[in-house]
């Protein structure tokens, strides 16, 4: 079994001690976190070698967005996809486990963060928008997300959309807000047909049940509102969508104290 998980950490630094409170129960094989916030060359690298997460491949900058991938199995060299949109602002990691791993046949692990779109949902009154528009145009066509035919390959992290109508508290109310806007769910759709993904969250659990990962801060109450969205997604190439086992989404996560506004997502694959 593979045990990989994706969690927009919302700063690594501060929030290190919840990731190894995760870390310490969950046991992830991998861990893939976004928003990490952090340059590579003070990322918190000591304590995650003490939880037993020797491997890293990072992607950070100073105060903004930052990928990264956290191992306990070896994986091959890292690669990243440094630019979309013209903007180098580390928002993909990917690293192939293969025969070091103890596998035959390799898996790649992509991790992304989409850009959120700031407010507006309009791509000419507000440049957010505008580009992430364009960002998941360019998911969409990027060959290097298109594997090929029996490839293993899973894409994961914060990809700021909820495309679906159950994976909004309020489908018709979200309609006009950013993240769930028609425009913006035909285009990460879109991406994944391009790319053949299963989106394995959906196939352990179809609609018409909620599936959500995040929840604002901006709700003085989120728990009793749950107002959330599945902004988080865990997508496999066809090659694993039958190995996919279990999907927990961790919602106490939510609870803790100073948490992040997302919750950390794992998927079980028979590999």
């Amino acid at each position: 079994m593979l045990r990989v998980t994706t969690w927009n950490i919302n700063s690594v630094r501060f929030r290190i001690d919840l990731v190894a409170k995760f870390l310490k129960a969950a046991r992830p094989d991998v861990l893939c976190l976004q928003e990490t916030k952090c340059p590579d060359e003070v990322f918190p690298m000591k304590r995650f070698r003490c939880l037993g997460y020797e491997h890293a491949a990072l992607n950070g900058q100073k105060g903004y967005h930052g990928v990264a991938i956290l191992s306990r199995l070896p994986f091959e060299a890292p690669h990243t996809i440094e630019s979309f949109c013209g903007k180098s602002d580390c928002r993909h990691i990917a690293v192939t486990f293969g025969e070091r791993a103890g596998f035959a046949d390799p898996i790649t692990v992509n991790n992304f963060y989409v850009p959120a779109g700031g407010d507006i949902p309009d791509p000419e009154a507000n440049p957010k928008f505008a580009h992430k528009l364009s960002f998941l145009d360019e998911l969409r066509d990027h060959p290097r997300l298109h594997p090929a035919q029996n490839a293993r390959a899973i894409l994961v992290g914060d990809l700021n959309v909820a495309p679906l109508e159950h994976d909004v508290w309020s489908h018709k109310q979200m309609l006009r807000i950013v993240s769930h806007t028609p425009i913006e769910c035909e285009k990460l759709i879109a991406a994944q047909h391009a790319g053949g993904w299963v989106d394995a969250m959906r196939a352990q659990t179809p609609e018409p049940a909620k599936l959500y990962t995040w929840w604002s801060y901006r709700s003085p109450d989120w728990a009793t509102a749950d107002k959330g969205r599945r902004l988080d997604h865990f997508w496999t190439s066809p090659a694993l969508a039958d190995r996919v086992s279990l999907i927990e989404i961790l919602k106490a996560a939510r609870s803790w104290t100073r948490p992040s506004d997302h919750v950390p997502v794992t998927a079980t694959i028979d590999v």
